[in-house]
């Protein structure tokens, strides 16, 4: 990965919505309902990478021993609301099966959040960094074009 070196901010200047979603593995040995709720996951973001209108902007994992927490970037909470609802898309079919099989034994658990932040009310800042978050949307500039301070990009519209 690439260095952008100096103090950088996303060009990012649109609405955004970050949805947070994760699951928890609560029984280690239950395998055979964790396992599918893992690998559902795939699918849907080679379906949404694949598809420039699905409003996927962009996302990363964080794995972990028992809990795994995707960020995912959305161009609109309409946009992420119809995929999830869809029924010929991938999510609706996984969500309708973890029900199905994991839900009520409670050996994984599932979450997310959803945080709707529209243009100019969101900072971001990179220091000698590979692209992240929303830079590698749109890519970064000098963090001093939108302002010197944290203060100054959030109130500079």
């Amino acid at each position: 990965m690439e260095i952008v070196e100096g103090r950088q901010t996303a060009a990012y200047d649109k609405d955004v919505v970050v949805f947070l979603i994760g699951m928890r593995v609560n029984k280690l040995r239950a395998w055979r309902q964790w396992l599918p709720v893992t690998k559902a996951m795939s699918p849907m973001l080679r379906e949404l990478s694949a598809d420039p209108d699905s409003g996927l902007l962009g996302f990363r994992v964080f794995p972990g021993l028992r809990t795994t927490t995707m960020l995912q970037y959305w161009e609109s909470a309409e946009k992420l609301q119809a995929f999830a609802n869809d029924p010929d898309r991938t999510h609706r079919p996984a969500w309708t099966q973890f029900f199905k099989l994991a839900y009520k034994g409670g050996n994984v658990g599932i979450w997310h959040e959803t945080y709707v932040v529209p243009a100019g009310n969101f900072e971001t800042v990179y220091g000698n960094m590979p692209l992240l978050g929303l830079g590698t949307i749109a890519g970064v500039v000098p963090a001093n074009t939108r302002g010197r301070t944290a203060r100054e990009r959030l109130t500079k519209k």
